[in-house]
């Protein structure tokens, strides 16, 4: 079910028709008849595969390698250890800067283990054979004599003295230490009314995308060609040209079809740099793929944090101050620049008024997968923590728990808003724009929240118990510092976008078209989009921080309005017409009102071209094209708030969700029709997040739930209809008015079904304070609040 989004601004329905236009994917055609091109689509000649030996133990010494029996095996011509790539590898380690000025040197992972492993899965040694069969055999026949070492899977008890090291070469598994604070902590305690106490803790999983992670290498007369299945070309483009000393005019990184990211392909793993150093040792090309198994146990996971806090309220439940501890699972490495934790320290606020905040964070390592990045880095875990607080104070204080959080929302007339605080680029933490009142009330009223209560007592009376809840969640989106759009005109008139930006499955070729095609006159579906490959530009960033519409849809308007503008200059000269009474319609320019006056723009691309010794125009640079890098450090706030109703079974700890209400603004936006796929896409995420996803690891930290069999993703019968809401409040901060909308709609949604469990079962007196709740959880839960009231 939909409603209409209100009215955009008349600054932005200025940009032309296409800006908003519920037009089709330009990349489905493709899909749809199965012609799409996926990492394991391109084919290569002579190419070999690999398969990884990995290491069965949580921690654990590397005393030996056998690998004969595999060697001798028909079809395997090469196993291979880090000794053997050592050779072409500019250090052993994976060594990259720290942008975060949190020193982790001993934290970057090795391409192959250093004669250690630090947790399940840990890439030894790797197979090169005919095929993936073979590979996988010779690997299984590959045998490693270990030292198991003790090991830590709590990231609680990683911090303590008498922890065991991670890794032997640790003093410590504390890999960072830091406080988040601001205002007057103490007085904002010392002048509460009431001061409450809260232990939370949010559990992790994994991203999980249709199709895992992919690398292709191939080797051909000193020049290395790599596709992958990475949200960041230009970074793994700059990572192997580092740690393999490439000279970068003979590498290029490049896309093909990408079946989903959502956060973990935004790293460089050691699978990706020992393919390539392996490629560049035995000068073959060479392609892993992913398994399913492989992505349990060695993709980036999220979510593993423990919050300690205390919440300062006045007598009316208005907030005074916070304190408290965060723990963050950063697992046994980094694979890129610690901001999770910050991200969720700083933003714990949310669209809150909070005067005072002192958060204590400590970043711990366990011998468990790696941690990074899963839609909303950090952001769910702070929403999370926040709306937990929320409910509290409602429940305490006998308030209505909508009530509570209006109490505290920044009204629209603070806007901007501008935090004590200072993003990781240093610019001010500034809410841009935004009505979270506003966004409160449209959702509460879409979901009948005001006569919920005799609903939900004519289903109790009935034997049934439904809840309702509520949640909002803030995302700092279109982070900078830029992304790279090239636009360019060809002389037969086809129009190329090229940009570092990667498209991931969300529509980003149909977004940049859009964008490109209003400017110039054109249908989408006329523009070709080349994203993520260092072929196309030079400069680029990537997917992540639902940063993409916001940075390279800038750098693409404003490429593609420069070449509006260098082409009617042209065709001014050429049809004898002032350039303001010229147009760009179908491809051509022409003179306003008198259409037979044309020039197409294939015509005057080939003019700008040149010819050898002969006249050019004056004052013209020659390429019908424009490059621009559109810069931001200012990050453009998108803003979700949520309401979910949910049906539990007492007897089986079984839920249902009714119905879910999702309002967004990601301020204007280019294509509502993929922005509410995306919003569909973050709250089934975040229901996965709530009750279903729980990647889990016994005491020392062998991961239990390896396949689809005990790990749970949300499937239809799972998710119920969304009726999802828009408002659009244009950010100042891009000249699209627009703000990111992959991630938002995920950071609250674990907060809004978990509030509504806890309301179905108020007359139990259960208390949430975990993500996901299992069904085994609930029953337990249950069960004490019964024990407890007799």
């Amino acid at each position: 079910m939909q409603r209409p989004a209100p009215r955009k601004a008349d600054a932005v329905n200025e940009m032309g028709g296409l800006i908003g236009a519920r037009i089709p994917r330009v990349e489905d055609g493709a899909l749809l008849l199965g012609q799409g091109r996926f990492i394991d689509d391109i084919g290569v000649a002579g190419v070999w595969h690999a398969a990884f030996v990995r290491s069965p133990h949580p921690h654990a010494a590397v005393r030996r390698i056998d690998a004969q029996a595999a060697r001798v095996l028909p079809g395997v011509h090469a196993v291979l250890t880090l000794d053997d790539l050592a050779p072409v590898l500019a250090n052993r380690r994976m060594l990259r800067h720290s942008n975060s000025g949190t020193p982790l040197d001993r934290y970057w992972s090795f391409a192959l283990a250093d004669a250690e492993v630090s947790y399940v899965g840990e890439a030894v040694a790797m197979v090169l054979a005919e095929n993936r069969y073979l590979a996988e055999d010779a690997a299984a026949m590959v045998a490693v004599e270990y030292d198991v070492l003790a090991s830590v899977a709590d990231a609680r008890a990683a911090i303590e003295r008498a922890a065991p090291a991670v890794r032997r070469e640790l003093n410590s598994n504390i890999a960072a230490a830091y406080k988040i604070t601001y205002g007057d902590v103490e007085t904002a305690f010392a002048g509460a009314a009431h001061v409450f106490h809260e232990e939370l803790w949010q559990h992790r999983g994994g991203a999980h995308p249709i199709e895992g992670r992919g690398i292709l290498a191939e080797w051909r007369d000193g020049t290395m060609t790599v596709w992958a299945s990475t949200q960041k070309a230009h970074d793994l483009f700059q990572s192997l040209t580092a740690l393999l000393d490439f000279d970068e005019s003979r590498l290029r990184v490049a896309t093909p079809d990408i079946g989903g990211g959502f956060g973990p392909k935004l790293c460089v793993y050691p699978e990706d740099i020992a393919v390539v150093a392996a490629a560049k040792l035995v000068e073959r090309p060479i392609k892993w793929i992913e398994d399913r198994r492989e992505h349990f146990t060695n993709a980036a996971q999220e979510r593993d944090q423990y919050w300690v806090l205390d919440i300062g309220v006045d007598a009316n439940a208005k907030l005074h101050g916070i304190r408290g501890r965060l723990i963050h699972d950063l697992g046994a490495y980094a694979l890129q620049d610690v901001n999770i934790p910050y991200n969720s320290a700083s933003m714990l606020s949310g669209p809150y008024m909070l005067p005072a905040l002192a958060i204590e964070v400590i970043v711990a390592a366990t011998n468990k997968t790696p941690v990074s990045s899963v839609r909303g880095a950090g952001y769910p875990q702070a929403a999370f923590a926040m709306e937990r607080v929320m409910d509290r104070l409602a429940r305490e204080l006998r308030l209505d728990r909508a009530e509570v959080r209006r109490r505290n929302l920044i009204p629209a007339e603070k806007m901007p808003y501008t935090k004590p605080l200072k993003a990781r680029s240093g610019a001010a933490m500034c809410y841009d724009s935004g009505d979270y009142p506003a966004c409160q009330a449209q959702a509460l009223q879409a979901a009948g929240w005001q006569d919920f209560p005799q609903r939900q007592a004519a289903a109790r009376r009935e034997g049934r118990y439904i809840g309702i809840g509520l949640a909002h969640g803030i995302k700092g989106t279109g982070r900078g510092p830029f992304e790279s759009g090239l636009v360019r005109v060809s002389n037969t008139g086809r129009v190329s976008v090229f940009t570092g930006a990667a498209a991931i499955g969300q529509g980003l070729r149909t977004a940049l078209a859009q964008i490109c095609a209003n400017e110039l006159g054109l249908r989408a579906q006329d523009i070709t989009v080349v994203p993520g490959d260092t072929a196309g530009v030079s400069l680029g960033l990537g997917a992540f921080a639902s940063r993409q519409t916001v940075t390279a849809g800038s750098s693409v308007l404003l490429a593609a309005r420069a070449v509006a503008d260098k082409a009617k200059k042209l065709a001014s000269h050429m049809l004898e017409a002032a350039e303001h009474d010229l147009e760009i319609v179908n491809g051509e320019v022409r003179v306003v009102g008198a259409p037979q006056l044309s020039i197409k723009l294939g015509e005057l691309a080939r003019i700008l071209k040149g010819a050898p010794g002969y006249g050019f125009p004056a004052d013209i640079d020659p390429g019908l094209d424009a490059n621009v890098n559109w810069r931001t450090d200012a990050l453009a706030y998108a803003n979700a708030c949520h309401v979910a109703t949910v049906e539990v079974d007492p007897g089986t700890g079984g839920v249902k969700l009714l119905n879910y209400v999702a309002l967004q603004d990601s301020g204007t936006l280019i294509n509502p029709m993929l922005v509410e796929g995306q919003v569909r896409g973050g709250v089934a995420h975040g229901i996965g997040n709530a009750i279903l996803e729980w990647m889990g690891y016994d005491a020392v930290g062998q991961p239990l739930t390896t396949s689809f069999a005990d790990y749970l993703l949300p499937s239809a019968t799972e998710v119920p209809m969304i009726e999802t809401l828009f408002r659009e409040t244009p950010s100042p901060l891009n000249p699209l008015g627009a703000k990111g909308a992959g991630e938002v709609s995920t950071i609250p949604t674990a907060a809004a079904v978990i509030s509504a469990i806890e309301d179905a079962l108020q007359p139990f007196g259960v208390r949430i304070a975990q993500t996901p709740i299992t069904p085994q959880k609930l029953v337990e839960l249950i069960s004490n609040g019964l024990r407890s009231s007799t």
